[in-house]
């Protein structure tokens, strides 16, 4: 996916959706920043759902005459544990670079595998592809199996937040006085 700077997002319904499984670590970024977002108000037309792992549904509701699409995760790039990148799914060069057949496995469905879904679904069922699906994608640090985001990326989840805020024209909170303490989660990593 690309990573140049956004264009103003299209007039018109706007879906954003966490993606992520909270079972493995910083995996659960997107649906953490999601729970956080739920705390702000949001222009008419934004929605917010915490889509998880549930993939195939997470395509068939973009169909659902979204004119944007906003999908937060975890995204390994090879950065720095807690980076947060913008990238643009709707640019061609990443349209050819997605599979082709995917598999309907919806625990194992990343951006890419709910795009290619898209694209399919889109054509046999006829309904209109949203025009924009922007990744708010964050460097993870740990996703082994356990509950809870490793202390970068939790600090990451609130400039997630603002990001997501001001990409969507909403207000944004004002930035943590110098000094606060930075958020932090501890990890349980006993097997469930």
């Amino acid at each position: 996916m690309s990573s140049a700077p956004p264009r103003p997002l299209p007039p018109g319904r706007t879906l954003i959706a966490g993606v992520g499984n909270i079972f493995l670590g910083d995996d659960g970024f997107g649906v953490e920043t999601v729970r956080a977002l739920g705390a702000h108000a949001l222009p008419d037309g934004v929605e917010l759902v915490d889509a998880g792992v549930r993939g195939v549904h997470l395509a068939y509701r973009m169909l659902d005459d979204y004119r944007t699409v906003l999908l937060v995760d975890a995204a390994a790039r090879g950065g720095e544990p807690g980076s947060l990148y913008l990238l643009d799914a709707t640019d061609p060069a990443d349209a050819a670079a997605r599979p082709e057949n995917t598999p309907l496995d919806a625990h194992h469905m990343t951006p890419d595998a709910v795009l290619a879904l898209l694209d399919t679904l889109s054509a046999g069922t006829g309904a209109r592809r949203p025009e924009r699906v922007l990744v708010v994608g964050c460097e993870p640090a740990d996703t082994e199996e356990g509950i809870g985001l490793s202390t970068p990326v939790a600090a990451a989840v609130d400039e997630a937040v603002r990001l997501v805020l001001r990409l969507v024209g909403a207000q944004e909170p004002a930035p943590a006085p110098t000094g606060a303490p930075t958020a932090t989660s501890e990890r349980n990593t006993t097997p469930c």
